[in-house]
């Protein structure tokens, strides 16, 4: 037995405790336990980005992170399924369990292209289908860097709205502040476009960094205005620490 929540089919209401509870509750049967756990993987060419001493990209931690997850829960009998989001939306994977479903779904990450330019990424399309495609009430795993065209929110409400919805924000350091490393050649990893910069400008780092705040500052709000919880993976952290991170924060902000 558990709380009403929307999308909960009306005819498994227990009136019996709800009458008692003075809320609504519905009968919880041993199938409605298993997790349906949605992951909606953002594989556009910001993704591809990294700079730590380990050289770690962003989409390396998204793979390590959606293969350790997935191992997980299929581990207890849950079922898990992807959206895949390049350029556009490119496959859906339906959500089923066992360790065939977790090959192929990594298999899936690891041969995904790599694109070397694209159009500016909008997570609309990739938000939209998950709506579409994830029929029962599930754990939805938001991956991205969240670098997109604005607007996003609208439909990650929606989202947020039907399922329990965790957006995984992939994050480098260096796309906060920049080092004093001498003259370089930065490349936008969507367009291709490429800009010469001399780093040991103090005013050049400095207006780098505020415009990272004020990119920051906006993610931060869309996810207000979404109502949707997010927590950041580093390209410089340990995933199983993040992991264990990221539970502890769910644990003490459901408290």
């Amino acid at each position: 037995m558990r709380e009403y929540q929307p999308g909960d089919d009306v005819r498994y209401i227990d009136w019996n405790v709800t009458a008692r509870m003075d809320s609504p509750y519905v009968r919880q049967y041993a199938e409605d336990r298993e997790i349906n756990a949605w992951f909606l993987l953002d594989l556009s060419p910001s993704v591809d980005f990294g700079t730590v001493a380990t050289d770690r990209e962003k989409r390396t931690v998204l793979v390590d992170f959606v293969t350790t997850l997935t191992r997980l829960l299929t581990r207890r009998g849950n079922r898990v399924g992807a959206v895949f989001y390049g350029s556009r939306v490119e496959h859906t994977i339906p959500a089923r369990g066992g360790r065939v479903q977790v090959l192929r779904l990594v298999n899936d990450l690891l041969a995904h292209p790599r694109l070397a330019s694209a159009p500016f990424t909008d997570l609309g399309p990739l938000l939209t289908a998950g709506h579409q495609a994830i029929k029962r009430r599930s754990m939805v795993f938001v991956i991205s860097d969240f670098i997109s065209v604005p607007g996003w929110e609208r439909p990650l409400n929606l989202l947020n709205q039907r399922h329990e919805v965790l957006a995984v924000r992939l994050v480098d350091p260096r796309e906060i502040a920049l080092p004093d490393v001498g003259p370089l050649i930065m490349e936008d990893a969507e367009t291709g476009e490429k800009l010469y910069v001399d780093t040991r400008d103090r005013g050049f780092r400095a207006r780098f960094e505020a415009a990272a705040q004020t990119r920051e500052a906006a993610i931060g709000d869309a996810f207000k205005r979404a109502g949707v919880e997010a927590l950041s993976l580093s390209t410089d952290e340990d995933l199983v620490r993040a992991i264990v991170r990221m539970a502890r924060l769910r644990r003490q902000r459901r408290r």
